[in-house]
Order: C-alpha cells, then structure tokens, then sequence
C-alpha cells in the first residue's frame, strides 16, 4: 500500500513545516507540499491542520489478558492505545498464567495474534510465577518472543536472585526491566508518606523503598553489563541516581508516567482514582522528574496504563487496587499542561513519547521498528470524560480536567489507519 499524508506539519530538522509524506514498502519520504503530485497513490489522506509525528511507543502497559479481561483485554487495550496515538505497547507479566514459559506465554500470543489492533509485544516474567523470590523462569525459551523479562508489581527481592536474571539476560541480549521496590519498607502503606498522607493519617509509603533497590540494580547492571530499564520512576533519589550511573556508563534507561510529571500528593483526593504504585510523590520529586525529562535522564514517558473494574476502584485510597488508565489523555495532559505553557518542547515530547522509546524498543527486539505515525489535530479540545474511553478501566485522576489535542488516526506497523 502507497499512501501519501498531504498537508499536514511535519518536522523539519527542529522546526515544524507545512509538508507531504509518502509512505510505502515501510519508508517514508517528507517534502515540502505537492512534491508528490505526480506519483500514483492508493491512498490520499488530507492531513490540513493536522500534525503528523512519529506513532508513539509505551513501553509499560496493562492488558490483563490472559487471566483477568474483566478490567482490560487485548482488543480493549490495543484499541485504547490507538486512540492515543500508539503504535506500539509492551505488555508487562502481571497475568493468569504468567509468562514465565512459552507454554504460558502463547496463550497470550495467540490473544495478540487474534485481537491487537496495533503491534503488542509481551514482557516475560523474571521470576516462575512472576513473584520476585524462587526460581528464575524459562527465559532462555521466552526470549525469541519477549522484548525483556520483569516482575513489574513485585519487584526481585533478592539481590543474588537478581545478579542471576542479570547474568541470563546479558547473555540473552535481553534487559531487565525492573521494577523497584523494597517491600519490607512498605509497612503497610499505600500512598505517598507525605503531607498528605500525614494530614489526613494514612499509611505512607517512603521514598527509599523505591531508590533503594535501585542503587542496588544499578550497581549490579554495572558489574554484569546487562542493559536495565527502570519502570515508573517517581522520587527525585532515583532520578540522582540514574544520572549519575549514566554518567558512569551503565547501561540504563528510565520511564516516568504523567501523572508523575502533573501532580503531587498535595492533590490526592479520597478516591481510589488517585491510588498507584509507586504513588504520588513530593513537589520537590515532580520537579526532578521534569528537570530529569528535560536533560535526558529520564529516557521515556510511558504510561503504565493499569485497569481495574469500577468495583476495585471503589474502596477509597486504602482500599482500592493499585492503578490508574493512561492510554488515552497522555499526550494531551502532556501537551496542554507542560507544552503549551512552555515548560517543555514539543520536539522533547515527541522524543519522549515516540523516537526513544522507539529507538530502546528497536534495541531490545533487536530490529528496527517499522514506520508509523499519528494525526492530530492541536486545536481540538476537550474534556477528559472516562465515560467515553475505549479502555475497559475508567479510573484516572484527570477526570475533568481540560485538554488540548486529538488524535485523528494513527498508521500503525500493520500498514492499518485506524481512524479515531
């Protein structure tokens, strides 16, 4: 299929420009409007006034399937993450059967197989039965078929368990994808031990349950060159730290979330839509986060898009589940809240969003990522209704709140438009 974009902007070097853009046999070609008028087409899209970027990459989302499609199912999530602008998602572990051996796993791939709508790639568990401590799983079989392995949710507790999955993984040409958290410093906590938390006397989770097992990751990356990515980093400690083992050459990369970038626990409210782990933090965190965004240290924004059902949702900060849905609002709570009052470059937010994790996820599987993009039309707005979202999971704490942007369609590496 030969398609050709007309009228939309594009990026030029660092500056945005009326343009054309020919797509086929996965190449793309941008030159400036009616270049392309001679050439035959099987399609013409009229992009005018809409802006075209490269489709988004989430490196960290939640499909729940297989073992849990009451709160997402692959069909659902895929068609959520489109809707956003992705064209791509890696899927992590936390499923009935976890894929801890390809026997586990191809159920989940035949699900993919069947009822993605964009490209969904599985993380392998770390661990067998995806619980952080015993035996390592089947990783030498998993790895043709995952990008990575992880415990995302439970996080490897143990230090020697974890230089042995590094070990593997090194070998396997594999990452870790850690997510860190040192349980015996929960305490029973379940959000921010902050102001917040202190107000209105509930159990806080500190800052140190996430940084330190992290200092201790990094420092075994470093002794094992296993490439390691941090999930959802949340505290101005980890930030330090990832900056500083970068500036060591350690092979890491680091994820943060929206809703890390946008609110504190100041704004926690006693609703289970502001519940996730790691929880809301400090001002001070979300403002090394955005310096760490700004600077390079933090390498993507992905969204851990994490849907539970309305009734596990309804217990209140205490007694909710963990998560909250991102897929949908992502760029526009970016764009409208950081973008346009000039707290962050639009080509930053691209990057974040799209080329890095597009370039880390090329690296993980080993191939270059086909080409994909997606339409939007900056001048739209809306209001954030979790009502109207494709995703089965509704809890946000951005309901409400008012956006720019919206994504008109996306050409996924399928070679599909999927129109929004």
């Amino acid at each position: 299929m030969k398609r050709l974009l007309r009228g939309g902007q594009a990026l030029h070097g660092s500056v945005w420009k009326a343009a054309d853009i020919a797509i086929a046999q996965g190449a793309m070609r941008i030159a400036r409007p009616g270049s392309f008028l001679e050439e035959p087409f099987d399609e013409t899209i009229d992009c005018g006034g809409l802006f075209i970027f490269p489709g988004f990459k989430d490196l960290h989302v939640h499909f729940r399937e297989p073992g849990f499609s009451s709160k997402e199912t692959i069909a659902s999530g895929s068609r959520a993450a489109a809707r956003g602008g992705y064209t791509a998602v890696c899927t992590m572990p936390n499923l009935e059967p976890p894929p801890d051996s390809l026997p586990h796993l191809q159920a989940q791939l035949d699900l993919i197989a069947r009822d993605a709508v964009i490209p969904v790639i599985p993380v392998g568990a770390i661990t067998k039965g995806q619980c952080g401590a015993g035996a390592l799983s089947a990783m030498e079989e998993l790895a043709p078929f995952v990008c990575g392995f992880s415990d995302d949710g439970v996080g490897v507790q143990d230090g020697a368990l974890m230089r042995r999955a590094m070990e593997c993984a090194k070998a396997l040409d594999k990452p870790i994808i850690s997510h860190c958290e040192d349980k015996s410093l929960l305490g029973g906590g379940y959000i921010h031990d902050g102001t917040y938390a202190q107000a209105h006397k509930h159990r806080g989770i500190c800052a140190e349950s996430e940084w330190i097992p992290l200092a201790r990751d990094l420092e075994l990356a470093r002794q094992t060159g296993c490439a390691y990515h941090v999930c959802h980093v949340s505290t101005k400690e980890s930030v330090a730290l990832i900056r500083r083992a970068k500036a060591r050459g350690v092979r890491v990369t680091a994820e943060t979330a929206p809703h890390y970038l946008l609110l504190t626990d100041e704004d926690l409210q006693e609703d289970g839509r502001f519940k996730m782990n790691p929880p809301l933090r400090g001002s001070e965190d979300r403002a090394a986060l955005l310096e760490g965004v700004l600077d390079g240290t933090i390498d993507c924004i992905a969204t851990d898009h994490a849907p539970h059902t309305a009734q596990e949702k309804a217990g209140g900060l205490a007694g909710s589940a963990f998560g909250i849905v991102g897929l949908e609002t992502a760029f526009p709570l970016l764009y409208t809240k950081l973008v346009l009052p000039g707290k962050l470059p639009l080509i930053r937010l691209i990057d974040l969003m799209s080329l890095r994790p597009g370039a880390v996820l090329a690296g993980w599987m080993r191939q270059p990522m086909e080409v994909s993009c997606c339409a939007w039309d900056l001048r739209a707005h809306d209001q954030i209704d979790p009502a109207n979202f494709l995703s089965k999971g509704k809890a946000t704490p951005f309901a409400g709140w008012a956006v720019a942007g919206r994504c008109r369609f996306v050409l996924s590496e399928k070679g599909e438009v999927l129109w929004n």
